[in-house]
């Protein structure tokens, strides 16, 4: 019997590379494992191609509702955005994904796990402090960092399968480099490597068009929720995949949640890439837009210091940490409340507010209105402001003071 092998497959060039690569380099019996986040028609295929490039198994396992419930929804809640503007579809993904190769390598006794992520990416990081924290015994395969590798192109890949009899359909044409799943899709390269250069969207977008493409009707839409959960759009009652699909079918046809970005990689180098994240995009926006009506102000300034730090955390692959955890709990804590109906119209790009409602709502309008109403007295802001303005004077008082011993 032969030591296994699972290998996080996808189907593409590279992982297909990699199964004669393990067999040959290792002599190891590869375990394909493909994790289904919401990829689509490109899991199409697959069983074939894993059987034809050598593999004695292929794994698919669907972790999409899973997705979802563990992974997405903590990052809504908390408002987690890397860099105020990556909403993090490839990162919120890869700790569900270790966590299911982790789940098969066990299963199958396997003594390695391989992913085929460069070692000039996050994802790298990200699969590999997955896997040392569930199965910290289990080595792990990294063929772009090993120096057997040799295989710097596709064109090195493709002629690399055809000495081992693999003859797959797969092009020498360069395209640009993609990540989909449920939440988003991710482009990288060509013209995007150089940052003087405008996107080419008539040739790169998948999930929807540009705003100046998208219909010159408005569209309305209402979002319910309940204790920061989605349950429903237009009053319609859903699970949150679906949600997430209506909302992007919705996004997408509006040309929403379309973003390119400069990021910092964590291994230290600027990367650009243009994001597509329709449905996730309307979904982070409706539920911040509720949560503004129900949180008080000292919990919501502690959750967006919360939420920027779990961004960080999640980027980093860190998601299977104390950390994560306890910001993770302080997030679920703060959830009881955020329960009502967001309406909003989507529009060329935007996304414009129609009103909120909820039985949680802290927004006073005898408060709010300019005519006094009976819990506000304008004369105790005067006492307010001194008590509130009191370091600045005393401050101001004692650098006059000094001025004038300064000019005797």
């Amino acid at each position: 019997m032969k030591d296994k092998v699972v290998l996080a497959y996808s189907g593409g060039l590279d992982t297909t590379a990699i199964i004669p690569w393990l067999k040959e380099t290792y002599d190891y019996d590869v375990i394909c494992c493909c994790i289904d986040c919401g990829q689509g028609e490109e899991l199409d295929g697959l069983q074939e191609r894993a059987r034809l490039s050598g593999a004695s198994k292929l794994y698919i396992e669907d972790i999409v509702d899973e997705f979802c419930d563990d992974y997405i929804m903590p990052c809504v809640q908390a408002g987690a955005i890397y860099e105020h503007k990556y909403l993090m579809g490839t990162a919120m993904a890869r700790p569900g994904i270790a966590k299911k190769l982790v789940e098969i390598a066990r299963k199958e006794n396997a003594v390695a796990i391989c992913h085929g992520a460069t070692g000039k990416g996050n994802d790298q990081i990200r699969f590999e402090l997955g896997i040392k924290a569930l199965a910290p015994d289990i080595k792990v395969i990294a063929p772009w960092r090993d120096d057997r590798w040799g295989m710097d192109s596709r064109e090195a890949e493709i002629e690399y399968c055809h000495k081992h009899g693999i003859d797959l359909p797969f092009g020498t044409d360069q395209s640009y480099s993609r990540d989909r799943n449920l939440w988003h899709i991710s482009h990288e390269g060509l013209e995007l490597e150089d940052p003087s250069l405008e996107p080419n969207y008539e040739h790169m977008l998948v999930l929807g068009v540009t705003p100046e493409k998208a219909p010159d009707e408005g569209e309305y839409v209402t979002i319910n929720f309940e204790k920061g959960v989605p349950t429903a759009v237009n009053g319609k009652k859903m699970k949150t995949s679906d949600i997430i699909r209506e909302l992007n079918r919705l996004g997408g046809k509006h040309g929403i949640g379309i973003v390119d970005i400069v990021e910092n990689r964590v291994v230290g180098m600027k990367s650009r890439g243009v994001y597509e994240t329709p449905g996730g995009t309307i979904l982070m926006e409706a539920h911040d837009q509720l949560e503004e009506l129900v949180l008080d102000r000292d919990t919501m300034e502690a959750k967006k210091n919360l939420g920027s730090k779990l961004a960080q955390v999640v980027y980093e692959g860190k998601w299977f940490t104390p950390l994560r955890e306890a910001i993770s709990a302080f997030v679920t804590s703060t959830q009881d409340v955020v329960t009502g109906e967001v309406k909003f119209k989507l529009y060329k790009g935007n996304i414009i507010k129609a009103g909120t409602t909820s039985p949680y709502s802290l927004y006073s309008e005898s408060l709010a209105s300019f005519t006094t109403g009976d819990m506000y007295d304008h004369h105790d802001a005067e006492g307010f402001i001194t008590l509130w303005g009191l370091p600045l004077q005393v401050r101001a008082m004692r650098m006059n003071e000094l001025k004038n011993e300064n000019k005797k």
